[in-house]
């Protein structure tokens, strides 16, 4: 099982030396890989509520920005993956993204996984000028022009939104054909997005019975587009609420003892390409306690879990 961790940007971590410091520290632990998130404002009352019915946590409205992050994060560390779960990919024109993240795959010296997602807020397109219709074709387009630059010269693109003359668009990623695109998304049209066209999909610890469902939907239309869904990563993001004492089991995707939640990622994970990211910056404000919560998920799941029969 691959680990990895959140890049420290929000909240009290909003601190781009305490990021660079603790991205070191984390990489040290052994950890696979390090990811950041996208925030953009912090409504305080947002019209369609915060995933899951709860309150939205009040720190997100600090945050460092995700690409600049990342870039503070490839030149503090050496081996680890480098990727953003997810970068609403939407709020700005592809060829800048295109550019950006090409120049974030240079820095890391080809350690990038562009991860990709249409967000949740309403506000957060209004305040970004982006029509919130449309969002899947958007992305579709977006998908296009970003294969289009990171294709062989001369680039030129024509859509319904963007257009790109026959151009010179040079550098390209180190990585070829490109880096690796994982997108979110939690409704069968983003798994099915998945499964058509991207290289994996950035989920969340969730229930089984979520889990096999949603999946489904991505292996038929990568089956159906003459892909090989056993080709696809999986990358399970859980924001845990730790706990000392055990939890109700229901629950355990989400809260619990480190073990408990541990336990509950092994069972997601069945393939050989499955990864874990572990965002801790919801469950403390110290530093030194975030990396020593980083060396209890890393012990706990570099243990070997029973054998168990696959899910189905």
């Amino acid at each position: 099982m691959r680990i990895g961790f959140s890049v420290p940007q929000f909240g009290p971590f909003a601190d781009p030396d305490r990021t660079a410091g603790m991205c070191a520290a984390l990489e040290a632990l052994g950890c696979h890989s390090l990811w950041v998130a996208d925030r953009l404002l912090a409504p305080l009352t947002p019209a369609d509520g915060y995933p899951g019915g709860k309150q939205m946590p009040v720190r997100y409205g600090t945050h460092l920005d995700p690409l600049l992050a990342l870039g503070v994060a490839a030149t503090a560390t050496e081996g680890v993956r480098l990727g953003s779960s997810t970068i609403n990919a939407l709020w700005q024109p592809p060829l800048v993204l295109a550019r950006a993240l090409t120049t974030l795959d240079l820095i890391s010296r080809g350690r990038l996984d562009v991860g990709l997602g249409l967000g949740w807020m309403r506000e957060e397109y209004l305040a970004a000028g982006v029509p919130w219709q449309g969002r899947g074709a958007r992305l579709e387009e977006t998908l296009d022009v970003l294969d289009a630059v990171w294709g062989s010269d001369p680039v030129v693109h024509t859509g319904p939104l963007w257009t790109i003359p026959e151009s010179t668009v040079l550098p390209k990623p180190l990585q070829g054909p490109r880096p690796p695109v994982l997108l979110g998304g939690f409704t069968p049209p983003a798994l099915e997005r998945v499964g058509r066209r991207a290289d994996g999909w950035l989920g969340a610890s969730m229930p089984l019975p979520y889990l096999s469902g949603l999946w489904a939907v991505a292996v038929e239309a990568a089956e159906r587009a003459g892909r090989d869904p056993a080709g696809l990563r999986r990358v399970f993001r859980v924001n845990p609420e730790v706990t000392t004492a055990e939890a109700d089991p229901a629950e355990t995707y989400r809260r619990g003892t480190v073990r408990q939640i541990c336990d509950h990622l092994r069972i997601m994970c069945e393939a050989g390409t499955d990864e874990i990211l572990v965002d801790l910056q919801l469950t403390t404000d110290s530093p030194e306690q975030f990396l020593d919560l980083g060396a209890a998920f890393m012990a706990e799941l570099a243990e070997p879990s029973p054998p168990r029969p696959p899910m189905r």
